[in-house]
């Protein structure tokens, strides 16, 4: 029986009565990519093996996430808001040293006070399964994937690296060993996305076949598992295959400007957004793309084409992964749950360095972006970027699919949820227990609520705000309103001032700040974000009282 915390907390959804009948869990990340890159959000990039997913489960419109690539899958895996586990703001990587001084919030890497969605799936018989991004730890092993719930790992334990050919310290880890020459598992050379989804498929293979081959039952099942693929990809450097990029030659030469608007008529024709919503006007920090010299709009266009052919890829590798479920039959019992990390990149600025024409130059790269321009589009039909807690930055898309269990639904889902709410879902679904303590240390418990209620169209009845923090942004998210401030919660304390409110339901674009005309609104949601952030450990923040480092795209200026 559950303890009486995680009822209190994480209850809401009759759970599978027995144990054959729970579903097995498959938790897809990608990384960097904007919200409307998707077909189904938009996008004109062919996304057909996730649009049919999308479509044959249940989409949201609203779910949020932390804004930056650590700092979400801290929350993601542990169900608490990133301070509370240690990363409140990035990690430190190997071969660095793990943060030791400074405030608990900013470790820099998991602590003790949390569990992972892997030790809580593995306490209720789950065979448990990663590959891909890991970016939660420094150093020490002790944070690792293996050393944190999962029964077997292979990918990157650092945040990025080069796609084709990843080297030291940004290199290639199967468990806890590194894997200094990778090698490809298709007939196309080594690329991160086939070898991360490959590398998940052989661990399910590999799962159902030892279950199929043991003597200890005339008809042996598997036990559920549950499966964490998180890709790099569409995060810099901006790689793809060739025989992908040439799908998207000359797509991209009309540029920017005509990409927003064509994307956002499609989420118009999707029902994703009400026609009351305007599109956001372009970045004031990108010039019109007919105003670019033809060498400019020639690299920039191609940097779009590659960025494309990622995303393609990631959509012809979940299709391999789809086809392998059903080939196991382990698909109808799925749960298959997808997101980004955050909001489009926008770093490298609007005109990026680096010779990105030369294929050569561009493949042996560790750090090529697309540029400030693709991110705005990228973003359709919102303002701002990863770093931000603007819709831009922080909504994500995601959705839910499970034949056995979630009815396919033309609306969308419009209740605001958030990355906090996928422990209690799991919880919910693996009849787990969540820990009061692990390792004799207390647990925190996580603010979240289980989204299954969802599932069959029924209310999360959530009884609290949605809240967030990064890099001195931050949000309020309650029902129809969002307190929202660029620079709001610096190291040395709230600035009020800088809030803007937005009532989402007319104005999801957050175009007509209405923090003069509700000044009672702005207080009372101030004073609720001041509470949250001082149980959470936003503050006390390194560096209070010297001089804030410009953040990432400081100098665009919103509208």
């Amino acid at each position: 029986m559950k303890s009486l915390l995680v009822t209190l907390l994480y209850c809401g959804f009759c759970a599978p009565a027995t144990a054959a009948e729970r579903p097995d869990i498959i938790l897809i990340m990608v990384d960097d990519m904007g919200y409307s890159d998707l077909g189904c959000y938009g996008g004109e990039i062919a996304t057909p093996n996730i649009d049919v997913l999308a479509r044959q489960g249940i989409r949201f419109s609203q779910f949020y996430n932390s804004a930056r690539c650590c700092p979400t899958r801290a929350s993601l895996l542990t169900g608490l808001h990133p301070h509370q586990a240690g990363i409140g703001h990035m990690t430190v990587e190997p071969p660095g040293t793990n943060r030791t001084t400074g405030p608990p919030a900013y470790q820099g890497h998991l602590n003790p006070r949390c569990v992972t969605l892997a030790e809580v799936a593995k306490s209720a018989g789950y065979a448990t399964f990663m590959a891909g991004k890991w970016h939660l730890a420094g150093k020490d092993q002790a944070d690792w994937p293996l050393q944190r719930g999962f029964d077997r790992y292979w990918g990157l334990i650092n945040g990025a690296a080069n796609h084709f050919k990843p080297v030291p310290p940004r290199c290639m880890y199967s468990g806890n060993e590194p894997d200094l020459d990778p090698q490809s598992t298709t007939e196309r050379p080594f690329y991160t996305t086939d070898a991360f989804t490959d590398h998940a498929i052989g661990f399910l293979r590999e799962h159902c076949q030892t279950a199929a081959a043991s003597p200890a039952s005339p008809t042996p099942a598997p036990s559920p598992f549950f499966l964490y693929l998180a890709y790099t990809a569409p995060h810099w450097p901006i790689q793809a295959h060739d025989e992908d990029i040439a799908k998207y030659q000359g797509r991209y030469a009309s540029g920017w400007d005509q990409l927003r608007e064509q994307r956002y008529r499609r989420q118009l024709e999707l029902g994703l957004i009400d026609p009351k919503w305007l599109l956001s006007p372009r970045d004031p920090g990108v010039p019109p793309w007919d105003n670019l010299k033809p060498g400019q709009k020639t690299d920039l266009a191609m940097r779009m084409t590659v960025y494309a052919a990622m995303i393609d890829r990631i959509d012809q590798n979940i299709g391999k992964l789809v086809a392998t479920l059903k080939q196991l039959d382990r698909f109808d019992n799925t749960l298959i749950l997808f997101l980004s990390d955050n909001g489009a990149c926008a770093e490298g600025m609007v005109f990026p360095t680096g010779d990105f024409l030369d294929k050569e130059a561009r493949n042996a790269s560790g750090g090529i972006p697309y540029g400030t321009g693709w991110a705005n589009a990228s973003a359709t039909p919102y303002r701002l970027y990863k770093h931000y807690a603007h819709e831009g930055g922080t909504n994500t898309p995601f959705f839910a699919h499970w034949p056995a269990h979630i009815k396919p639904r033309a609306d969308w889902c419009r209740q605001p949820a958030q990355i906090i709410d996928i422990m209690p879902t799991v919880v919910d679904l693996t009849g787990a227990t969540y820990p009061r303590t692990l390792r004799d240390q207390e647990i925190l418990p996580g603010d979240g609520v289980p989204l299954t209620p969802a599932f069959t169209g029924a209310s999360l009845k959530r009884q609290s705000p949605l809240f967030m923090e990064h890099e001195n942004n931050a949000f309020v998210r309650d029902g129809e309103w969002k307190l929202v401030g660029r620079d709001v919660a610096p190291a040395s304390g709230l600035i009020p001032a800088k809030w803007e409110l937005y009532q989402i339901k007319d104005d999801g674009t957050e175009l007509h700040n209405l923090a003069a005309q509700y000044p009672g609104k702005v207080a009372a949601y101030s004073e609720q974000w001041q509470k949250w952030a001082d149980r959470s450990g936003v503050y006390p923040k390194p560096g209070a009282g010297k001089t804030k480092p410009k953040q990432p795209g400081a100098n665009h200026k919103p509208q």
